[in-house]
């Protein structure tokens, strides 16, 4: 509740809010599937609106959410095999 979270989950007990999805404030339907293979996120954050496009597909368009205006960047995983490689940070 501290952070937006985009999920690459496909397993998550609450599907809407699975990979694709910005936890608690934007769902995706249907999920798309991302475990066992290389992905490519492109998040976008400007101002409150947040659009997400996961391998090439638009999961997110225009979420709007203020809560959190400023913080940091952060990587986790909650289980499994995680890699990451090639991560950018451009300003708008």
């Amino acid at each position: 509740m501290n952070a937006y979270e985009v999920n690459i989950f496909d397993s998550r007990p609450d599907p809407s809010y699975g990979t694709g999805a910005i936890v608690n404030v934007a769902k995706v339907n249907p999920m798309p599937r991302a475990a066992n293979q290389w992905n490519t996120y492109d998040i976008t954050a400007k101002g409150d609106t947040f659009t997400i496009v996961l391998n090439g597909t638009k999961t997110v368009d225009g979420a709007k959410d203020g809560m959190h205006a400023k913080g940091r960047i952060a990587l986790q995983y909650g289980g499994g095999i995680v890699k990451f490689r090639r991560i950018e940070v451009l300003p708008l």
